[in-house]
């Protein structure tokens, strides 16, 4: 008894180191393609927009169930616009429901809010969710698909076309690994979208008191440090497809697999991506968009005489950990002839990050404060300090 209760713990202990080798493999360094077997890999710095490995990113292929990346996409846009409501009630059409593939059920005419529909479509990957999103959004899937690859020209997805918007297998419908993690960044800077992205397990209730478990696709979002967002996807066609981010201290990633021959592998690469990326670079704060800048910016007709500026965004530089910052340079210009009245947060400027002579990162300088037209008493009273001071 006692022997066969420590052989059950010994299987257990073996079993997770197992699990936790391939989901989280420490201290590998990837820098070839042979250290790979998926047919196309990308590996990016989220704030700097750097290239850290890529590996066929510009291939044209399916991706399966990553397409619905884009429905997501759409969703959270219609949400942050105030178009859409999570509370908003969709009655589910017979074409959602009878939807094929990854789902979680939704019942013909069963009433569910957009909040249940989007967290079906992120944890669960469900197809139906995602046709009952798009039918909400557009009238129909067809016309949804229309602003799906409207949004893809719009955010510089050249190799990507939409046929359908839950990654079915269908003609013509294809991406690539750098469009993906395209993608992917403008997905995770919508805050609903990080209200279902990092749930493990939940629960979607039916009209009819039917329950229906989810459970999240992407692995690791439980087993990878930092990981809180992604989506995979896999078809016969496609293969075993992931893209995932991960954000630890100041620095966020986003790797891509597509084309791994099981769902095993496209974790597992995914990871030796992304722990590339965090033990070999790192992100250096060099411009605080919460600093003013020392110069003062002179305008002509105002009420004051200057006013102060600072950068509109924070600049990041991605650095090798052995490399410091002494090979960096901060530039700014200013513009000619400002002139009053000018709001607050209206550009005045550029603020640039320069190394071995190229710009890496620039942002917008912009006005602190508002800074109203000069009347004829702010004149009068200028006049009468100036001829005081004199």
């Amino acid at each position: 008894m006692k022997k066969t209760i420590l052989s059950i713990i010994a299987f257990f202990c073996l079993g997770l180191s197992l699990i936790l080798n391939f989901i989280n493999p420490i201290n590998v360094y990837a820098n070839t393609s042979s250290e790979y077997t998926a047919k196309a890999l990308f590996l990016m710095d989220y704030n700097t927009n750097q290239v850290l490995y890529e590996n066929n990113s510009l291939n044209k292929m399916p991706v399966a169930s990553i397409v619905k990346l884009m429905t997501i996409c759409l969703t959270c846009q219609e949400l942050d616009s105030g178009n859409l409501q999570l509370d908003n009630i969709v009655i589910a059409s017979d074409k959602a429901a009878s939807m094929g593939g990854s789902q979680v059920f939704i019942e013909a005419g069963g009433e569910y809010s957009v909040s249940d529909l989007l967290k079906s479509t992120i944890v669960s990957s469900a197809n139906d969710a995602s046709v009952a999103l798009a039918e909400e959004i557009a009238g129909s899937e067809e016309n949804f698909v229309l602003l799906m690859n409207k949004k893809a020209k719009e955010l510089g997805m050249q190799n990507t076309n939409y046929v359908n918007c839950t990654g079915l297998p269908a003609s013509n419908q294809f991406s690539c690994a750098k469009d993906t993690a395209i993608l992917l960044k403008e997905v995770i800077k919508y805050k609903d979208y990080h209200k279902f992205s990092t749930i493990w397990i939940d629960t979607l209730k039916h009209n009819k008191g039917r329950e229906t478990e989810l459970v999240n696709t992407n692995k690791l979002i439980r087993y990878y440090e930092g990981c809180d967002g992604g989506k995979t996807g896999s078809t016969n066609e496609a293969g075993y497809c992931l893209a995932a981010t991960a954000k630890r201290g100041n620095m966020r990633l986003i790797g891509i697999v597509l084309g791994a021959e099981n769902g095993k592998l496209r974790f597992a690469e995914t990871s030796k991506l992304l722990n590339y990326g965090f033990n070999n670079y790192e992100n250096k704060l060099i411009v605080n968009k919460e600093e003013f800048l020392n110069e003062e910016v002179s305008i002509t007709n105002a009420n004051q005489n200057y006013v102060k500026i600072k950068p509109y965004e924070d600049l990041f530089v991605l650095v090798n950990k052995t490399e410091n910052l002494d090979n960096f340079e901060i530039k700014t210009k200013i513009n000619k002839n400002i002139k009053a009245p000018i709001k607050s947060g209206e550009k005045v400027g550029e603020i640039y990050v320069v190394k071995n002579g190229e710009v890496v990162a620039f942002t917008n300088l912009v006005c602190v404060n508002n800074v109203n037209k000069s009347s004829i008493y702010d004149g009068i009273i200028k006049t009468i300090n100036n001829w005081k001071i004199k």
